[in-house]
């Protein structure tokens, strides 16, 4: 009983890559800004039980972050956000196809049964002086039997 935790991002991290979409794809929240094309970033943001456990072992729920970025000032600003739009839809796309990320996962938890549905947050971010349009999709997981219950 262990989360997989590199199978369940080499899952989501290969997503991003096979769209095409983005200049760079990293496996972690940048420690500097990304640059002025489409980025993506993977990492987590909680863990926690659910409600669905057995009675011998505890599922987890799993929150993942996966934040797109863009220069705000990218021209034509017009399509700035339709861009990001466009990226996320295909992300969830993909996780919606992929519902057991290749089977790292029980599921992706689309619809919310234990929190808060996979979902997208539109924003902005101030990284080393430079401003980016940001969409964080919250990618939550759900993963069976992680924590042994012992009597």
């Amino acid at each position: 009983m262990a989360i997989n935790a590199t199978g369940i991002l080499d899952s989501i991290l290969s997503h991003a890559l096979a769209s095409g979409l983005f200049e760079r794809v990293n496996g972690h929240e940048p420690k500097s800004a990304p640059g002025n094309g489409l980025s993506a970033a993977v990492w987590l943001d909680s863990i926690g039980p659910v409600v669905s456990s057995g009675l011998a072992a505890t599922s987890a729920r799993l929150a993942v972050n996966v934040r797109l970025y863009t220069a705000m000032l990218a021209d034509p600003q017009d399509a700035i956000d339709p861009n990001l739009i466009a990226a996320v839809d295909t992300l969830m796309t993909a996780c919606s196809g992929d519902f057991d990320l290749g089977g790292n996962v029980r599921n992706v938890d689309l619809l919310g049964q234990a929190g808060t549905p996979l979902s997208a947050q539109a924003g902005y971010l101030n990284q080393d002086g430079k401003l980016f349009r940001v969409m964080t999709i919250l990618l939550p997981l759900i993963v069976n039997d992680v924590w042994e219950q012992v009597p």
